[in-house]
């Protein structure tokens, strides 16, 4: 592995930039039969709940014309088989294990983050845009005050470097960084998926079961970039980019808008060895450019005028 693709993010070293986007990686055993998973920086896992989840009823995918939208509903197994079953079968590897956690109350995050606080684990990411039902279903992250309150109500019981993802559903996208930054958030990352819907104009119906979806792939890149862009510029901790990345020429828009590592997610469908190709894209770029190390990427971006 290229040393010079090395990155740090809240103290945890990862060989290389690139990591697989939770949701869309599982717990990487399907993916292994296709790609070595030793050539990926990290894998963030499925979004784990406290206790296994069935999720929505289908369809649950509907395919638009530049990406997917998904209502999967944090189908998993939950916490305790993660442990027990996924974290062996990653630790064959040499790659970073994160752990997605999504739950309908503070008291869930709080557990689910001192459960894996003694696992076998390298970070905590916090997935915020999920319903909160003691608020009248309104997702914790789509406020300051939202994501600041879960922030801070979860740090004390992470003993691992906590990573909060942010949702692209908000009006200012800097204001939220920035309270997640202040309640103690070590990085964040962003974006999670678009909130669409698509019809079916013969039935009347929405394609999905649960009628609306997140969007994800290349239809949501300029968005991603662009907000990647804005809470590089207004936060001091580290910046995971995702949204639509399927190149190292994508990789390295983000990178260069301030991200420290980048997800791959809806392209994995497309490519299940997606990862390995941006990690490829990143070196080919690097070379090009004769440079050493990717920190002569990051943040390096020269606005117009």
């Amino acid at each position: 592995m290229h040393k010079g693709l090395e990155v740090e993010i809240a103290g945890v070293k990862f060989k290389n930039p690139v990591i697989a986007a939770s949701g869309t990686f599982g717990f990487g055993r399907e993916y292994s039969e296709y790609m070595d998973l030793n050539l990926v920086g990290g894998i963030s896992v499925k979004g784990l709940t406290l206790e296994p989840r069935m999720g929505n009823k289908p369809p649950r995918i509907a395919e638009t014309p530049a990406g997917i939208l998904n209502s999967v509903g944090l189908q998993n197994p939950g916490v305790k088989a993660f442990i027990k079953d996924e974290i062996p079968f990653l630790r064959q590897f040499n790659t970073k294990i994160i752990a997605n956690i999504a739950g309908n109350t503070m008291e869930d995050y709080c557990q689910m983050a001192e459960i894996l606080g003694e696992a076998d684990i390298d970070a905590i990411e916090l997935n915020v845009s999920c319903p909160n039902v003691k608020k009248g279903g309104i997702a914790f992250g789509n406020c300051p005050g939202g994501i600041a309150e879960i922030t801070k109500k979860v740090k004390p019981y992470c003993k691992k470097p906590l990573i909060v993802k942010l949702t692209p559903n908000v009006t200012d996208i800097k204001e939220i960084a920035m309270a997640a930054e202040d309640a103690g958030a070590d990085a964040i990352s962003l974006i999670n998926t678009i909130l669409g819907m698509a019809i079916d104009i013969h039935r009347k119906r929405p394609i999905l079961a649960n009628n609306m979806g997140g969007l994800s792939g290349p239809a949501v890149k300029p968005v991603a970039v662009r907000m990647v862009y804005q809470v590089a510029q207004s936060v001091k901790i580290p910046v995971i980019g995702m949204g639509g990345i399927s190149t190292g020429e994508d990789a390295v828009e983000f990178m260069l808008a301030g991200a420290s590592a980048v997800m791959v997610g809806t392209y994995n469908f497309v490519s299940p060895v997606a990862c390995s190709e941006v990690v490829d894209g990143i070196k080919s770029y690097m070379d090009m450019y004769k440079m050493n190390s990717v920190y002569d990427i990051i943040g390096k971006l020269e606005l117009n005028g």
